[in-house]
């Protein structure tokens, strides 16, 4: 064998070993990325115990004249669109004999309400039971109710859901807070679960955590009760369930096209050559290149198409970058594949450099490079605070 032939295989075995080393990295480095993007922190407002509920509401600057507890028990739900979760279950209050005689709903009437049903006429809220325990009345509602709530899709198919039943008190006229009943639950810590039926059926999510918090009311009203305050800076009880995507569903569905197409893609770049052998054994032309990029650029926009209608009105999410990034590499590859046929462009050492080996190459470590970038970015936007969920309880030192 010739000694530059020789010389000139060394030097592609070389970049192919390159290639390769560079995009194993990447790919564990993307590996990671996605690690981080599907975790869940905590909520640092979560309330843990009775204590930290004493902790929060004494350090309000209107501190509740009453207290009544509250708890909830999740039955089932369902997303009914990208805005509106259907919700289920059973709601129950502890009414104090004595001390809470002037606010305890008779039969008929219910102890809270739900400030984000919609679709009220649809909805039910009934009594189930109402009984005389240890000097109060304890009343239970089955309810069944469409809430309407705003939900952050950008982390697409890593997204994590916080859905939360948020209660105002039934009463106006009296400064009370509805406070988590703990003790109807086996545990209430930071990593436990509680309040949800373990044998609910989640469909494509997964059951990550559930905790009670507050939020601060922002009503800036007195609801034309003469005698009120302006509603402000007033403790509403949430109760918040967290769940996870299954990544499996999504991944098959939408990232195994993406992948086959990226291949196809690959393979199509692997033809370009000047060599007469392999031009007869490939087929190779400039026309057959372009003509399969335009075959794939349709398929990957149906595919965007059928994702995008799933999340109508909602920004960029993270899966759809890597369709954007599909419809540059197309163009990227037809534009690589013309200048490499074409003589009026030799200065473009980089293209023509020993039969495209460059752009060949550095095909999956760009790619990878890109996948990364895109992922870091999404990650970035998952650290700041999500500025659809209501204000953020804070204390009120007074």
């Amino acid at each position: 064998m010739p000694q530059n032939a020789s010389t000139r295989m060394t030097i592609e075995k070389k970049v192919w070993l390159l290639s390769g080393i560079l995009s194993a990295v990447l790919m564990l480095v993307l590996f990671k990325l996605w690690v981080a993007l599907n975790r869940f922190d905590s909520d640092p407002t979560q309330l843990p115990d009775m204590a930290a509920v004493d902790t929060f509401l004494t350090g309000l600057d209107n501190a509740p004249d009453l207290r009544v507890k509250t708890g909830i028990f999740i039955k089932s739900f369902s997303f009914e669109g990208a805005s509106d979760v259907r919700v289920s279950g059973y709601v129950w209050q502890h009414y104090l004999d004595g001390a809470h005689d002037a606010i305890r709903p008779d039969r008929g009437e219910v102890g809270f309400l739900l400030p984000e049903a919609v679709d009220v006429a649809n909805g039910v809220i009934q009594e189930a039971y109402r009984m005389k325990r240890d000097g109060s009345t304890l009343i239970g509602w089955y309810f069944e109710q469409t809430l309407r709530q705003s939900f952050d899709y950008t982390s697409y198919p890593f997204d994590h859901k916080t859905v939360w039943v948020r209660f105002w008190p039934g009463r106006f006229d009296v400064n009370v807070a509805l406070v988590p009943d703990f003790t109807a639950y086996p545990a209430t810590g930071a990593q436990d679960i509680f309040g949800i039926d373990n044998r609910i059926v989640m469909g494509t999510w997964e059951r990550e955590n559930t905790y009670f918090d507050y939020k601060l009311s922002d009503l800036d009203t007195t609801l034309g009760i003469g005698e009120n305050e302006f509603q402000t800076n007033l403790p509403e009880l949430h109760y918040n369930f967290v769940i996870k995507r299954n990544f499996a569903n999504a991944f098959v569905v939408h990232m195994i096209p993406l992948i086959v197409v990226t291949m196809l893609l690959f393979g199509a770049v692997m033809t370009v050559t000047r060599k007469p052998s392999l031009v007869e054994r490939h087929d190779f032309s400039t026309s057959g290149v372009i003509g399969t990029c335009s075959v794939l650029f349709f398929v990957i926009l149906l595919a965007h198409v059928q994702l995008r209608e799933g999340f109508a009105g909602s920004p960029v999410i993270y899966m759809e970058s890597f369709f954007f990034l599909m419809y540059f590499m197309l163009l990227a590859v037809s534009v690589n594949t013309y200048l490499f046929a074409s003589d009026s462009a030799p200065s473009l050492w980089v293209i023509h450099y020993r039969d495209n080996l460059i752009p060949k190459a550095a095909f999956w470590p760009f790619v990878l490079i890109c996948m990364i970038a895109i992922t870091g970015w999404n990650l970035g936007l998952k650290a700041r605070p999500d500025t659809g969920a209501p204000p953020a309880a804070t204390h009120q030192r007074g």
